[in-house]
């Protein structure tokens, strides 16, 4: 009997159809920028309109609430998640999204899967003004095994050199506003499964402190900042997406050398899930700062001349610390007890 492709485990013909259809969702994605998209060996973008115009690239995945979508059979946002995710994290320098690239790593194609995860990606970049210019699905079923998935994005931006936002002027004295998060985000979920378990049955149960179901409140999708930001980079100093190592382990990264973040827990809302696995899970409180948002979605750092101006265009925003001079080890104080990522201060 001779050997084929598809017999070894990998559909040629599926997997071409699959990225046909994501082709489509791109399509109207691509602006006159683009010279050549999904389909090509490589995706071209013409940058133009910059004078002196500085790329800025990340590059992130789901991570395991892919488990969670998975078990739920909710696979329509979670491409939404990884490009806002990505969004966010090239906001962080003051750069626009320009395009983005995903890569789809799985046992077997399932085409509803797949185009389900692509329709989303595509959405996000629209929303945003991004194009989806490119991707990879590879079907690997000696990595992923059953129905496991990989799903990470590539983002590129840009920036006018002059326009670059590192945190360089940021100075003791200066507020940081909230901007809230609608949960975990695409953070802190092996921990969650841990506690919360991952079959539909564990995610369907519903508690009361959330007002439905624990997998609707870890489904809640990854909040994009940059449409509300990118009018106001002119009046703010820093910014800090408050992603993995939570707000101990990103806050700090903006703040030049000697400064610390200070935090007062009581001006901001955190989220019944963050309240719910603490308890459940018998979690430290330093932990949960380390590990999640804790409700802060991002963290904007500018003058106390530019608060109220900031606060009234933000939805949500609250004013919830200030940068203090660095004393000690800490680079992040709430509520007088000092962090640093890898322990209590």
């Amino acid at each position: 009997m001779k050997k084929t492709y598809a017999a070894a485990g990998v559909d040629i013909n599926l997997k071409s159809k699959v990225i046909s259809q994501i082709g489509k969702f791109a399509k109207p994605t691509l602006g006159p920028q683009v010279l050549s998209g999904i389909g090509f060996f490589g995706g071209l973008y013409e940058l133009k309109d910059y004078k002196k115009p500085v790329l800025v690239s990340s590059v992130d995945s789901l991570g395991t609430k892919n488990k969670i979508a998975l078990a739920l059979g909710k696979l329509d946002t979670i491409g939404i998640d990884i490009v806002n995710h990505c969004v966010n994290d090239i906001l962080t320098c003051g750069a626009s999204p320009i395009f983005f690239l995903d890569y789809i790593g799985i046992g077997k194609v399932v085409p509803d899967r797949v185009v389900a995860m692509g329709k989303g990606l595509a959405a996000a970049c629209k929303g945003v003004g991004c194009a989806l210019i490119g991707g990879e699905t590879a079907e690997l079923r000696d990595v992923y095994h059953g129905d496991d998935f990989d799903l990470a994005g590539i983002i590129v931006g840009v920036v006018e050199k002059d326009q670059i936002m590192l945190g360089k002027n940021i100075k003791a004295g200066d507020a940081i506003i909230a901007l809230p998060s609608s949960g975990l985000h695409t953070n802190g979920y092996t921990l969650a499964r841990k506690i919360f378990g991952e079959t539909a049955a564990d995610l369907n149960k519903r508690y009361p402190e959330l007002g439905g179901t624990v997998g609707a409140a870890l489904m809640k999708t990854h909040i994009c900042y940059y449409k509300q930001l990118k009018p106001l980079f002119p009046d703010i100093k820093g910014l800090a997406h408050i992603t993995g190592a939570g707000i101990i382990g990103n806050l700090p990264r903006p703040l030049p050398q000697g400064l610390a973040a200070q935090l007062d827990s009581s001006k901001w809302s955190v989220p019944p899930i963050f309240s719910l696995l603490q308890k459940k899970g018998n979690i430290d409180t330093g932990e949960m700062y380390r590990v999640y948002n804790m409700g802060i979605g991002m963290a904007v750092i500018c003058t106390p001349q530019n608060v109220k101006k900031l606060t009234g265009a933000l939805k949500g925003a609250k004013v919830v610390g200030e940068i203090v001079k660095q004393t000690g080890n800490a680079r992040v104080i709430i509520d007088g007890k000092g962090y640093r990522q890898d322990k209590v201060a």
